[in-house]
């Protein structure tokens, strides 16, 4: 993520985000679309900005593929659109969207240093502290509260620096990387989409049917669930960086 226009693009996301907050203290439900349709917006700032994803080697024909301008900005749109709502979703319990996203966030941090990319190790780092210094306050019982602002706005930074640090080696082994960085929240929703698709029910109306809910029905607390929870993140966090030694 450049730094020039950072702060424009992630605006866009806390923006929506504050706005749907705001319908919650009414009692109201803000629509899905226009959320969606803002997310899509900050993405394609994103590729507008030359953060995208833009090719991939081909280990067994010893080539790489450069991905046409369509693909390259649907790729990246997809992810980030994806990363930022899978981060919102694990927001059902204190303390468990800012530690899988401080959990997450480290973790490129080592991969931006490994490939030299210091720029992207400051920004990771400082999404770290960021999530760190609220969690302080987020762990159960949990005093304040981030809402979609906060949450969608931590899945956004790091699908950013994902594509900007870790998916820049344009290798296979570099799709896998961010992938098993950010493997919590990837495994819950591709667990709740399944689903709800077929249970036939909207994938936008939140239930009480992700993981951590699961595991607290059957009998965790929700201090037990939520470190279960980063007890699995930071193993993906440790192959996602052992992956990526082995790869050099």
């Amino acid at each position: 993520m450049r730094p020039i226009g950072g702060s424009q693009r992630g605006f866009i996301i806390f923006s929506i985000g504050v706005l749907d907050d705001y319908y919650k203290t009414r009692g109201r439900d803000f629509k899905a679309w226009p959320k969606f349709l803002m997310q899509i917006a900050a993405a394609v700032v994103l590729v507008l900005f030359h953060v995208r994803i833009s090719g991939v080697n081909l280990p067994f024909w010893h080539m790489y593929y450069a991905f046409p301008g369509w693909l390259s900005a649907v790729a990246t749109v997809f992810w980030v659109v994806a990363i930022t709502n899978m981060m919102n979703f694990l927001d059902g319990v204190d303390g468990l969207a800012a530690g899988i996203a401080a959990i997450s966030a480290l973790t490129l941090v080592f991969i931006a240093l490994m490939k030299g990319q210091d720029m992207m190790a400051m920004l990771a780092i400082s999404l770290v502290g960021s999530a760190l210094g609220f969690l302080k306050y987020n762990f159960h019982p949990a005093r304040i509260f981030m809402g979609d602002a906060g949450a969608t706005f931590l899945g956004y930074a790091l699908a950013a620096i994902a594509v900007d640090g870790a998916f820049k080696s344009a290798t296979i082994v570099s799709l896998v990387v961010p992938m098993l960085a950010l493997g919590v929240p990837i495994l819950d929703t591709l667990w709740v989409v399944s689903r709800r698709f077929k249970e036939r029910r909207p994938i936008y109306i939140a239930d009480k049917g992700h993981t951590f809910h699961l595991l607290m029905k059957s009998g965790l607390t929700q201090v037990q669930t939520v470190a279960i929870l980063y007890l699995v993140g930071v193993c993906f966090s440790l192959a996602s960086i052992l992956v990526e030694i082995v790869s050099h």
